[in-house]
Parts: structure tokens; sequence; C-alpha cells
């Protein structure tokens, strides 16, 4: 894979938006997107699994908001979990305990922040 060739540089910003990342086409598995330019196959976009989607979501949170989750101040993690919610990480398993450890705060401090945030 050549990292510096156009279609590579143009698609890599998005591909990491979405959590996926660009591999060489070469011995890429099943599942993989082939990139290609003008008939040649120049790399390959695996996307990644839910293994890591809540890792992935937190990790893009905290770079927005340019902290930890646990070194936010109340305002801000109240920010962080709007964007987690909009981006569907309470949708998955465990991801409110996972959120309210790495904050350090309580569940239920998660679950007033998510009652508010969608006006319940």
């Amino acid at each position: 894979m050549t990292v510096d060739h156009p279609l590579i540089k143009a698609v890599r910003p998005l591909v990491e938006a979405v959590g996926a990342e660009i591999v060489d086409p070469v011995g890429s598995e099943n599942g993989c997107i082939p990139l290609e330019w003008e008939g040649k196959v120049v790399g390959a976009v695996r996307v990644l699994t839910l293994h890591d989607a809540l890792d992935r979501l937190v990790t893009q949170v905290e770079a927005e908001l340019g902290g930890k989750l646990a070194e936010l101040g109340r305002v801000e993690k109240q920010v962080a979990v709007r964007l987690l919610d909009e981006r569907g990480a309470f949708r998955l398993r465990k991801s409110i305990n996972e959120v309210a450890d790495l904050m350090e705060v309580s569940r239920i401090t998660i679950y007033n922040y998510l009652n508010s945030i969608r006006g319940e």
C-alpha cells in the first residue's frame, strides 16, 4: 500500500472518523473494502468490530473536549455524555457502567445526565 497515494490521503480522515483502518490490500482478509484507483487496488478499509466501539467513541470525545473524561468538569462531563449518547455509545452493553468508571462518577449520575439530555 502506498501511504502517500492521493486516494489514501483523501479517505484517511473519513476512515478514521468512523473507527475503521486502512490496510494493505495484499493479504487483507474477507470483509475488507478495496480502495480502487484507475483500475488498481491501492489499499483496503477494514471496518472494526463493535468489540472496541466504546473505546473508540470515548477516545474521540476526549479528543474533542481536550482531556480524559475523569479530568473534565461537571458541565464538560454532561457534554461528553450527550456526545456519547448521540453517537450511540449507550446502546452498547454495560456502557453506562464503563463510562461512569471512566468519569469517576456513579452510574446514577450518568443516568441523571441522560435523563436531563433526553428531557425525561
